[in-house]
């Protein structure tokens, strides 16, 4: 279960994100603990207002914990997890707030603790939580038999296709995986052993290399997007300026956009925008298919929670008829009866509790598994599409060098004409 936790302030915005159902198919508050108020706006609008008496501008402790992708992880999971991080970090006791989240047929979770001490009025410290919560997130793996990722086994190992939000959002306004943009500059980047090699491998895939403002080295693509590289392959100035010299002696991203604007054709733009099309063609029905499953969904779970309601309240009025009034209780007391009857519905009402719970279970595992296979064929749909993108940008670059070598043949024909009138013969 990867775990990701930051402390934090912004208690009004958090609690907007978390209901969030614009991005999540399915929002669900767990747990409202500790609180005067019982919904999510209220508890976290608390914490803000205890912490005005503190000097403390990030009062929360934010954490989100997603369990591996294959894997349907049961509530009893994420409680355990919960508890134990709560353990570990000092907060036992602290208020809180559990929020599920479910997208794309994967479950994950949020919870919100505050931080201040109530009785010091202090903020609790949490010394190292990164590297606490990593090693929660091992144990979680260990624990529960799952595989661990390799990042979470060396820190050498990590991933290098992990991405911030500046680079995801910079990436989804092209419509486009960043995936395939940061191994694009990646692979690039490992084949070539020189500035020159480094600007021919980019342009074979449809980049350029230019000067930036202040960026130092930056990659222009055939939309005029502007990527800063040593943040998009995770290399330093010093060692970019060893390999490709000084960026000084590149031509600006303005320059370079004129170049691409004078090169790219209309054709090219209308095939890359009718491939969006076509995707969004394709992924329609799919997506009438997604939205009428989670309506489905929804209902099937409001439908199970007012059933579960309502045999609840049967159940607690059964238990209560067993257990005599008046004289007839008085004399259960004296003689022991009354408490064993109370031992026994305190006993089924555990049982009714984890038989509700696991029927929750079932059916939210059950609709997971029907998003995934829905989902499933969504990532197909998208994966044909990126290729094709990945397709298109080489014959871009193609179309580009095909542009250039027009101009320089024009240009040394419009040279040969020039020399041949001034040379011409004297008749």
């Amino acid at each position: 279960m990867i775990l990701k936790g930051s402390q934090r302030g912004g208690a009004k915005q958090l609690a907007h994100h978390l209901l969030k159902t614009e991005e999540n198919e399915h929002v669900e508050v767990h747990e409202v603990r500790g609180f005067m108020s019982d919904d999510l706006h209220g508890a976290l609008k608390e914490i803000h207002a205890i912490s005005q008496g503190t000097r403390c501008k990030q009062f929360m402790f934010s954490l989100s914990l997603n369990p591996p992708q294959t894997e349907n992880v049961p509530i009893e999971y994420f409680e355990n997890a919960l508890n134990d991080i709560e353990k570990e970090m000092k907060l036992e006791g602290q208020p809180r707030v559990v929020v599920f989240h479910e997208k794309e047929g994967r479950r994950h979770a949020h919870c919100v603790w505050s931080r201040i001490n109530t009785e010091e009025m202090k903020a609790i410290n949490l010394p190292y939580y990164k590297y606490k919560l990593r090693d929660i997130s091992k144990q979680l793996y260990f624990q529960h038999g799952w595989q661990m990722p390799r990042g979470l086994m060396d820190s050498k190992e990590r991933n290098p296709q992990n991405f911030t939000l500046s680079e995801w959002q910079q990436a989804k306004r092209l419509n486009e995986d960043p995936k395939i943009l940061k191994t694009t500059f990646q692979e690039c980047w490992a084949i070539s052993d020189s500035g020159k090699a480094f600007t021919h491998a980019l342009k074979e895939r449809g980049f350029y290399l230019a000067k930036g403002d202040r960026r130092g080295f930056v990659v222009v693509d055939f939309q005029g997007e502007v990527f800063s590289l040593n943040r998009w392959i995770g290399v330093k100035n010093k060692e970019l300026k060893n390999r490709l010299g000084d960026p000084k002696s590149l031509p600006s991203t303005d320059m370079v956009k004129k170049e691409i604007a004078k090169n790219m054709t209309q054709i090219l733009e209308l095939h890359i925008k009718e491939v969006h099309e076509k995707l969004k063609k394709q992924k329609e029905p799919l997506l009438q298919r997604k939205r009428a499953l989670k309506k489905h969904h929804q209902q099937h779970r409001m439908a199970l929670k007012e059933k579960q309601e309502k045999r609840w309240e049967k159940e607690t009025i059964e238990r209560s008829r067993r257990l005599p009034k008046g004289l007839k209780g008085i004399w259960h007391r004296i003689t022991g009866k009354y408490q064993k009857i109370r031992s026994q519905n305190e006993s089924e009402m555990k049982q009714c509790q984890v038989r509700d719970r696991e029927e929750k279970q079932v059916l939210i595992n059950r609709q997971l598994k029907e998003r995934q296979n829905l989902q499933g064929q969504i990532r197909h749909i998208t994966q044909e599409h990126k290729l094709e993108i990945s397709s298109l940008r080489q014959d871009i670059s193609r179309y580009i060098e095909i542009g250039g070598r027009v101009s320089l043949e024009e240009k040394s024909r419009d040279l040969k004409r020039e020399f041949e009138k001034t040379h011409e013969p004297s008749r």
